[in-house]
């Protein structure tokens, strides 16, 4: 029953428009390199935790964006749950980037699939994917077909979990804020 009310209560908060897609944007002189990160247990504590922000996650992604990249966030929520996602990131802190959304249950069904067509998109119009983050074993799928150097692909732990999901990653991370020093002296600016 609690589950029932919780889902009624989301529902009812989210909306059931879904986002259009996005188009991949073109490369320019100044800006072709663009860090890619999953949103449900990446920038949140777990997949189920839609309106909560891991702390120093928009703080990092500010960082990098600051440096010169363009971010990618890419989700595989379902359409249902979708609508709000844009101002949640604005109100949260998440610096401007590209949103790209599973626009079918398929889609949400294979979110390995699904991202891989999108950075595979991303990568064909001449943009080259220096980093991502990622928490779940088919984002790691994705961004090692997408040929994101697997030093350069971090995992991150979900709220209550004791390890990272499998797959290819340079390191297992805690939380974001641990993340910070990584980026402000590894990260080069572009």
């Amino acid at each position: 029953m609690r589950h029932l009310l919780l889902a009624s209560s989301v529902i009812s908060m989210c909306g059931c428009t879904p986002i259009p897609p996005a188009d991949v944007p073109r490369p320019t002189l100044s800006q072709s390199e663009a860090v890619v990160t999953d949103i449900d247990g990446t920038l949140t504590p777990r997949n189920i935790e839609v309106f909560m922000a891991r702390p120093g996650a928009a703080e990092a992604l500010n960082a990098i964006s600051m440096k010169g990249y363009k971010i990618v966030y890419l989700t595989a929520r379902t359409p249902l749950f979708q609508s709000g996602l844009p101002d949640w990131l604005r109100k949260n802190g998440f610096p401007p980037g590209t949103l790209h959304v599973a626009q079918t249950f398929e889609e949400s069904d294979h979110p390995d699939k699904f991202k891989a067509s999108v950075l595979n998109a991303y990568t064909n119009a001449g943009w080259h994917l220096a980093y991502a983050y990622g928490d779940s074993h088919t984002d790691f799928a994705a961004y090692a077909e997408a040929k994101i150097q697997k030093e350069h692909v971090f995992a991150l732990k979900r709220k209550g979990s004791k390890a990272c999901e499998n797959g290819l990653y340079q390191a297992c991370i805690g939380g974001w804020v641990e993340h910070l020093t990584y980026i402000e002296h590894e990260i080069s600016s572009i």
